[in-house]
């Protein structure tokens, strides 16, 4: 069974967590083909940017081998209306 979702971040410079789902399994992060700038993703509680986070430009991803709920990671955007989508990987 696939599990997946979008976030968007409303306000760039305001980090905002994932999502709030139980992920157990592989999770991968895509950046939003369609984002015009970059998406920083981490696990620094609210306070995730461009100097401490992993930098996603449009089309870019990232597999996770865990991360037990989507609230341990964060993502913030250089603009306003731009995310990430998601997939918990079935293995």
């Amino acid at each position: 069974m696939a599990i997946s979702g979008q976030k968007t971040v409303t306000a760039n410079g305001t980090a905002e967590q994932l999502g709030s789902q139980i992920i157990n399994g592989p999770l991968m992060v895509k950046a939003l083909i369609a984002n015009t700038n970059n998406i920083y993703i981490g696990n620094v509680s609210g306070d995730v940017s461009s100097t401490n986070g992993l930098e996603l430009a449009a089309g870019d991803a990232v597999i996770f081998d865990s991360v037990g709920d989507l609230a341990h990671l964060w993502i913030d955007a250089d603009t306003n209306d731009e995310g990430v989508s998601w997939l918990m990987l079935d293995v």
